[in-house]
């Protein structure tokens, strides 16, 4: 087969293909067998066909049309990746029409065939579509993958080694994490469980990989029985002798990668527990019959999600650690425009990344750094290219949103810088968002509260000016770990659940923000973790406030100061003498004194 190079050519082959196999419609989704928000570029299927590179987004094609279902973060960038081709942008909104399984209900006749790839598919999603089209009397075939025959240099799975976390890192042992999840297993009276999502099980071994980029992650499925008795299903080749040796010592059988659907077949057990979101049909459908399967979310997802007192303490090292290159970071940006050096969006990445690899125990970026300029910061997931990237000149605003991964922490923050001179209009947006992460900075809240229930109070500020934004206000982090985490969402998106509930030690991210349209995008993110305002309980229950650990200052020139209260002054005072008194014995000469400045009260 001919090298296919765009995506018109590769939607002729796919077509071929479907036509073969009597398929009338082939959904696409951004997925692996771990159902990951990041992918190893074996499993970026729907990018390679497409040419879109957000991380969200499913295709799905018919003989007569295909479409890219996005929601809006990835609109704009949707609309101009997908140029010049025959892909539509189909914009995903909470409206449920606006689903792609509505338009293939309308778009298909009785007893027509859907396909998708049952490797891919988690088991909630499969149940939610089945039963959508199964109404019409649409057939759904799971079992035929059609991109990988005419993907002829698709990239192999990867290889890397993993590696043991250091000791003293976490609060609890492998052994004793894999005891907390057993002790529910058998309060629940269940024999197994099965997972696959590579966050909780990296958390879990306490070990980390580099199979996914911006995720220290491997690739592997584990079982657990409610004996403790756990199966890693990895490449062997990936595991080094060390990590062998703890595997070894706390009996973990190792199987291969491949060999955990035929695992699951082999059950004898009467309960096994999957998480439907983060298991795939093809796992589902391995385990037999006679077997209960149990739907709830992985016991390690609650667990990692709370971090201990001392895990804290580590995550403050790194912020410390990222304080102190952002610091260096954004003097030399002060610096360049000043000497007006030529300045783009790629600088800005490698220059951030210059300075937080100077810190010890980097090991890479936590998601790739979003350097917007101007009508680019609009873009909330944008990223520059060196075929399409702007160059920092003139009047404007530049957002920059990064973030880095230590060994003993997982960063993610977003700063917007006035370059040149501001116009009133983008000094009230900056102000409005900056009241909003403040108003949230400030909540205190019950213990047990569903997280998307503090949404509102972010939003208000902005609310009030008839503004609003279309992505959620904060998303949970891990610990050395995925810069997205469950279960906390601070988005009224989410729906309200006890699952979704806050909890002490969780962190989170509080990022508001506003975007005009060809124009300009503010963002103001911090990371914030759940800590306990008293240990008293007046009959009410615990409550909880944030604790704000990211340490860099919030550029204060383009603040309209008659926009602010004073509590809100006093906040963002009281925040940058914190920032100063963290960072400035670790500071010296000019970058020094460029801390004292940006912190000086307002």
């Amino acid at each position: 087969m001919t090298h296919l190079s765009t995506p018109n050519q590769k939607l002729q082959q796919l077509r071929q293909r479907m036509e073969s196999h009597h398929i009338d419609a082939y959904i696409v989704p951004s997925a692996d067998p771990h159902l990951s928000e990041y992918l190893p570029a074996h499993w970026q299927a729907r990018e390679w066909l497409t040419g879109f590179t957000g991380s969200v987004g499913t295709l799905v094609v018919t003989q007569e049309e295909a479409g890219l279902w996005v929601d809006a973060r990835y609109w704009a960038q949707a609309e101009k990746e997908l140029q010049d081709t025959e892909i539509y942008l189909k914009r995903l909104t909470t409206e449920p029409d606006s689903h792609y399984m509505p338009w293939l209900t309308h778009k298909l006749n009785a007893h027509q065939i859907v396909g998708i790839d049952g490797r891919v598919l988690s088991l909630a999603q499969f149940e939610q579509l089945s039963k959508t089209l199964k109404a019409q009397n649409i057939a759904l075939h799971t079992i035929k993958d059609l991109v990988d025959p005419i993907w002829t240099d698709r990239p192999a799975l990867p290889k890397k080694p993993i590696y043991a976390m250091q000791e003293g890192l976490n609060s609890l042992s492998l052994k004793e994490k894999i005891a907390e999840v057993c002790r529910h297993l058998n309060e629940h009276g269940i024999d197994g469980h099965f997972i696959s999502s590579l966050d909780d099980i990296a958390w879990l071994l306490n070990c980390r990989g580099h199979d996914v980029e911006y995720n220290p992650v491997f690739l592997a499925h584990l079982y657990i029985a409610n004996d403790k008795t756990t199966t890693l299903f990895i490449d062997e080749d990936k595991l080094p002798q060390d990590v062998r040796d703890i595997f070894d010592q706390e009996r973990i059988h190792i199987h291969q990668y491949e060999d955990s659907a035929r695992f699951l077949a082999q059950l004898e057990t009467s309960k096994i527990l999957i998480d439907p979101h983060k298991v795939t049909l093809y796992h589902a459908h391995a385990i037999p019959n006679n077997v209960e399967v149990i739907q709830e979310t992985n016991p390690s997802t609650f667990l990692k999600a709370c971090k201990t007192q001392s895990e804290i303490e580590h995550i403050k090292h790194a912020m410390l650690k990222d304080g102190i290159a952002l610091c260096h970071f954004f003097h030399w940006l002060e610096q360049a425009l000043k000497n007006n050096d030529v300045i783009n969006e790629l600088t800005i990445d490698e220059k951030i990344t210059f300075f937080r690899a100077q810190q010890d125990g980097f090991t890479g970026l936590s998601f790739p750094t979003i350097a917007g300029f101007n009508e680019n910061g609009a873009l909330p997931h944008y990223r520059a290219t060196p075929e399409s990237f702007s160059h920092i000149q003139g009047d404007g605003l530049l957002l920059i949103d990064s973030g880095a991964q230590y060994t003993d922490g997982t960063t993610d923050i977003t700063r917007v810088v006035p370059i040149g001179t501001p116009s009133e209009e983008q000094r009230k947006d900056y102000t409005l968002v900056l009241k909003s992460n403040i108003a949230l900075s400030q909540a205190v809240f019950p213990e047990g509260l569903a997280a998307p229930l503090l949404d509102s109070i972010a939003r208000q500020p902005l609310w009030q000016h008839q503004l609003d934004y279309r992505h959620g206000t904060g998303h949970g982090v891990g610990f050395a770990l995925n810069v997205h985490e469950g279960p906390q969402s601070i988005s009224y998106h989410t729906p309200i659940s006890d699952k979704v509930a806050m909890r002490e030690g969780m962190l989170t991210s509080i990022e508001p923000g506003l975007y005009r349209e060809h124009q300009w995008g503010i963002r103001i993110e911090n990371l914030v973790a759940n800590t306990l305002v008293s240990t008293e309980d007046l009959g009410y229950g615990t409550f909880l406030k944030f604790d704000t650990l990211t340490l860099c200052p919030i550029n204060t020139r383009c603040i309209q100061h008659e926009l602010m209260t004073a509590p809100e002054k006093a906040w963002l005072n009281q925040y940058h003498e914190q920032v100063l008194n963290a960072l400035s014995d670790h500071l010296d000469g000019e970058v020094k004194a460029w801390l004292i400045e940006q912190t000086q009260a307002i």
